[in-house]
């Protein structure tokens, strides 16, 4: 028994069709739009906006601990006393 409640004038097409009819169309049009994309070069692999803004803040929390790290008097000396080592180096 087909579940057909109505046709619309002059059509002769069901206003409603069982659920089965449905799911075919939608997974045909899901394998054709994974079809031409996979035609087109596009993929799923890649960072959305998301991941491009957290990696962009994790890049920027490593240079600022960077910087601070290298700014720091330790490492200035340490950086100072062999730069001037190498320079007078004979």
């Amino acid at each position: 028994m087909t579940a057909a409640i109505a046709t619309r004038p002059g059509s002769g097409r069901a206003l409603r069709q069982a659920p089965g009819v449905w799911r075919r169309r939608s997974r045909w049009a899901a394998r054709r739009m994974r079809g031409m994309a996979r035609s087109r070069g596009r993929s799923d692999a890649g960072m959305t906006t998301a991941e491009y803004a957290v990696g962009t803040l994790a890049a920027c929390a490593l240079a600022a601990g960077l910087y601070k790290v290298v700014t720091s008097a330790t490492i200035m000396g340490a950086l100072t006393d062999s730069l001037e080592r190498a320079l007078h180096a004979t």
